[in-house]
C-alpha cells in the first residue's frame, strides 16, 4: 500500500532512521581483543556498537566483570496493539544483557549465541519516554556452555522482566 491508499483517519505515515555500521567490518577490527577489552572499547567507541542497537536504541553503559548493564529509552514505534512496549523488545534487550555479561567473561576471538532463552515478563512497560535499564549477569560461564540471567527495570526502580538464558560459547574466527 501506499502512502495515499491509507484512510485518512489513520492520519499522516510515521518514519524512523536507523544507523549502524559494518558488523563484518567490526569483527575485523575486534580480532585479537578479549571479551572485556572489546566491550569496555565499544562503550569508549573505539569499536562500534553491533547493528541491534541502532535498530532497537539500546545502549550498553557498563560491563564488568560477568555483568551488563544497557539503557533503552523505547518509543511509540514499539508499541503493541494495546498501546504498550512489545514485550519482544524487552526480550531482547535482556538478551543482549546476558549475551554481553558473559562476553566480559570470553578470551579473544570467541562469542556466545543464545540456544535457549526463557523470559517472565512481571509487569507492563509504557511507551512514556522514560529509561529501561536492563542488567545481565553472567552465572556460569564454560569452555562451550555459559548461562546467565537479566533483570529489566522501569526508571521507577519496577522490575518488569526476568530472563535466563544458556548461550553456546565458541569461536568467532
Amino acid at each position: 500500500m501506499s502512502d495515499a491508499e491509507y484512510p485518512p483517519e489513520w492520519g499522516e505515515p510515521r518514519t524512523r532512521t536507523v544507523t549502524w555500521w559494518d558488523p563484518v567490518r567490526s569483527l575485523e577490527l575486534r580480532r585479537g581483543v578479549p571479551g572485556q577489552e572489546f566491550l569496555d572499547g565499544m562503550i569508549s567507541g573505539r569499536f562500534p556498537p553491533p547493528p541491534i542497537s541502532g535498530v532497537i536504541g539500546q545502549e550498553l553503559v557498563s560491563a564488568a566483570d560477568g555483568e551488563a548493564v544497557f539503557h533503552c529509552t523505547p518509543d511509540e514505534s514499539f508499541y503493541n496493539p494495546i498501546g504498550l512496549i512489545h514485550g519482544g523488545l524487552l526480550c531482547t534487550l535482556m538478551d543482549s544483557a546476558m549475551g554481553v555479561a558473559v562476553q566480559t567473561r570470553l578470551p579473544a576471538d570467541h562469542g556466545a549465541a543464545s540456544i535457549e532463552l526463557k523470559v517472565s515478563f512481571l509487569r507492563p512497560v509504557p511507551a512514556d519516554g522514560s529509561v529501561l535499564e536492563v542488567r545481565g549477569k553472567a552465572i556460569r560461564v564454560g569452555s562451550r556452555v555459559a548461562f546467565a540471567e537479566a533483570r529489566a527495570y522501569r526508571a521507577d526502580g519496577e522490575l518488569v522482566g526476568h530472563a535466563t538464558s544458556s548461550l553456546l560459547v565458541q569461536s568467532i574466527r
